[in-house]
């Protein structure tokens, strides 16, 4: 296993080094059994449907369900990125933002809209990135907007969501999950564009998106951010 590591030292090794089933995670399995927020087109609750039917290609369709992205910097305004582990059903082994999943149906307070969707980020960045539950707060989780777009992937897993879009700008503590993350590192804005031209590995759909018509403009004004929020619109690509 490739491990990149930049900015803020090293980060801890003890979790990277557990040994991961190659041809199928059963921790991965048993999350498409989780259930999604399903909504309509301007984000109103309208059921739920388990991740796998959620993410499952049929006929070229999937349902439209509730979903969020973190874009967490660090005090010098280095970004985090991960790479997905290589176990996950969907996109395995493509880099993204920092931390991306769910609010879950079956957690109540996961769906109250942008207080839920906050919930559970902060659930994931702690599930995901090891983050201490004590440095990622729903207070500390800048909401910028919502995007909604659709990718159909491989063809066999894809998305079809509307993605709330939160900011954290602090330092923490990292302890990524080798389970979701195989590599973590900060990028500064001045060569993010460098480094995601010369990847050998592909980026997510919605990063890819986000990193084309947004990422700049947030990045600019990381001190400013009332600048650049879009509470009522629904960004759609």
């Amino acid at each position: 296993m490739k491990l990149i590591f930049k900015s803020l030292g090293t980060l801890p090794l003890r979790r990277f080094l557990s040994t991961v089933p190659k041809p199928l995670n059963p921790i991965q399995e048993a999350a498409l059994e989780e259930r999604c927020i399903l909504v309509d087109q301007h984000d109103q609750e309208c059921g739920f449907a388990s991740k796998r039917d959620c993410h499952r290609l049929v006929n070229g369709k999937l349902p439209l369900h509730r979903a969020f992205s973190v874009f967490l910097f660090n005090t010098k305004d280095e970004l985090l990125l991960q790479q997905r582990s290589s176990t996950k059903i969907t996109f395995p082994d493509h880099y993204t933002n920092s931390c991306c999943s769910h609010p879950l149906y079956e957690i109540q307070h996961e769906r109250k809209d942008l207080e839920g969707a906050k919930a559970a980020a902060c659930r994931r960045l702690v599930f995901e990135l090891g983050i201490p539950t004590n440095q990622c707060q729903p207070k500390d989780l800048q909401y910028i907007t919502r995007i909604r777009y659709m990718s159909e992937g491989d063809g066999t897993w894809g998305e079809h969501e509307i993605d709330y879009i939160f900011i954290l700008h602090k330092d923490v503590a990292l302890d990524p999950n080798p389970d979701e993350v195989s590599t973590a590192l900060y990028i500064p804005k001045s060569k993010m564009n460098k480094f995601l031209k010369n990847l050998r590995h592909p980026i997510t759909p919605w990063f890819n998106l986000i990193a084309q018509n947004e990422l700049t403009n947030w990045w600019d004004n990381l001190r400013s951010l009332e600048k650049v929020m879009n509470h009522k619109k629904i960004i759609s690509y």
